[in-house]
């Protein structure tokens, strides 16, 4: 066991230790995520390492959060993503299979990466008014960062696994060992509440590079409240307040300092263009950096890993254009010079392109390119499909915002006159299509309720679901080290 592995791996042992146990116990040192002790909350400056541990827990690699495959593993249930049928897949099959097994690795740095930072901002939320000097300005920032990150956690925990428990405090009591699951309703509204004190909180311009803004709180709230519109919950009522907010967000793009990039595409995924939403910046050291770009979306003619690739079917259908060309790789240059269609892979698929986008070669499998979370084009589409839905009629305004991401791809505009239902429809394929591989396309799926359709009639050269699906399936399992602890998850 090389030292770098055994460091990995005691700090994910330690970590998934501390949540077992519920939340943590307050703790003298500050690690990274961990909660500190009363003594850090009584200044401006501790709660600004508490917050730099919120956003850290969100990024340590094959650990906790966001910068490892599991996100794309996970939401293999949709059309536009597949992985290897053979080698040492087995994990990431199964989320494509619907056969999930509550002991699947690939499903902890998301669980325990989103609890990590719950804990982590409710100590902040909890506790910010112990702070009797500093700038309240920026002490009332960092408590709208810490509502933007506890809310960001909470929804991606009740939309892959539903019914999920609520941390009630930062500090761990006996009681912790037998939380009950909340139901998704009472998840959003908490989720809502956090959002809206971020939005209120959280100036307009970001902080530093990377942290959310007045803007991005808007545009996540706009995603919920479109999520909240469809499954489970189905309070079409919500589709109107989506269209209220991301139109807040258009209407105010340059003091949010929001935009469409309009330069190469591919720069999108680099990081760092006006399009950035909100983006978890990773340092590209084996503390934190981004894991999913590079081997893992290459095939092994390459010297590459076929973690995950498109889907047969989700590939041939893409609009031919310019998004396509910067979307997949289709040709790969083998080690002896030989260049090969993507046909004649040993995976016989193409690949994503947007994911091998470096600083310097592809073939790596750390990087310090950011997870792109929330980009524009999202506030744009968001509002499209919800104006549609919420009047039955797309108005000027949803057809310019829909047009303009199309018009970026190299295609036309969406004919006038569509019905609302059509409308909707062609905004949902956009939406595909402009995040395909960005983990966006199954939780479309799930809140319209296509997930079984999507399935349908896969291509001969793809993975086939293991049987019917269900509602059943729309859930993961809860994480089988936790459940084991808890009787009641």
């Amino acid at each position: 066991m090389t030292i770098r592995y055994y460091l990995r791996y005691t700090i994910y042992l330690f970590l998934c230790l501390i949540l077992a146990a519920g939340c943590s116990k307050e703790l003298t040192e500050s690690p990274k995520g961990l909660v500190a002790g009363d003594d850090a909350l009584s200044s401006q400056a501790g709660l600004e390492t508490v917050l730099t541990g919120a956003y850290g827990s969100l990024m340590v690699p094959w650990t906790s959060g966001f910068t490892t495959v599991s996100q794309i593993a996970m939401t293999m249930g949709g059309d536009d993503l597949t992985t290897h049928p053979g080698s040492n897949k087995e994990e990431f099959r199964e989320f494509d299979l619907f056969k999930v097994s509550s002991l699947n690795s690939r499903m902890n740095p998301i669980w325990l990466g989103c609890y990590k930072t719950i804990q982590s901002t409710t100590n902040i939320i909890n506790n910010y008014d112990k702070v009797l000097n500093g700038n309240q300005d920026t002490i009332r920032a960092i408590v709208g960062e810490a509502s933007y990150l506890r809310g960001l956690s909470y929804y991606w925990l009740t939309r892959l696994w539903g019914e999920v428990p609520i941390i009630p405090s930062e500090k761990y009591t006996p009681e912790y060992l037998n939380l009950k699951k909340s139901k998704p309703a009472e998840i959003y509204q908490l989720i809502e509440a956090d959002l809206r004190r971020a939005e209120e909180w959280m100036p307009n311009g970001r902080r530093s590079g990377g942290r959310p803004n007045k803007g991005s709180a808007k545009a996540l709230l706009a995603d919920v409240y479109l999520t909240e519109a469809g499954w489970p919950l189905k309070d079409q009522a919500k589709y109107a307040l989506a269209a209220a907010k991301a139109k807040e967000v258009i209407d105010n793009k340059a003091l949010y300092s929001f935009d469409l990039y309009s330069g190469d595409y591919l720069k999108i995924f680099a990081g760092g263009t006006v399009e950035d939403v909100f983006t978890l910046l990773t340092r590209g050291s084996w503390v934190t950096y981004n894991s999913f770009y590079g081997l893992s979306t290459m095939p092994e003619d390459e010297g590459g890993w076929s973690d995950f690739f498109p889907e047969l079917n989700f590939f041939n259908n893409f609009p031919e254009g310019p998004r396509k060309d910067a979307t997949f790789s289709t040709e790969f240059k083998l080690s002896n010079g030989t260049t090969i269609p993507w046909q004649q892979t040993s995976t016989h698929h193409p690949y994503y392109k947007k994911f091998t986008i470096q600083s310097g070669k592809k073939d790596v499998y750390m990087s310090n390119n950011p997870v792109v979370m929330m980009r524009y084009a999202h506030v744009l589409l968001i509002y499209a499909e919800a104006q549609a839905r919420s009047t039955g009629t797309p108005n000027s305004d949803a057809y310019t915002a829909v047009n303009a991401v199309r018009r970026r791809a190299g295609l036309s505009d969406l004919p006038a006159g569509m019905s609302g239902a059509s409308f909707a429809t062609a905004v949902v394929n956009e939406r595909a299509w402009e995040f395909a591989g960005e983990w966006n396309r199954w939780f479309d799926l799930v809140r319209l309720e296509q997930v079984e359709a999507a399935n349908a009639n896969k291509a001969a050269g793809d993975l086939q679901p293991g049987g019917n699906i269900t509602k059943a399936n729309y859930w993961m399992p809860i994480p089988g080290a936790d459940a084991a602890v808890n009787p009641n998850l």
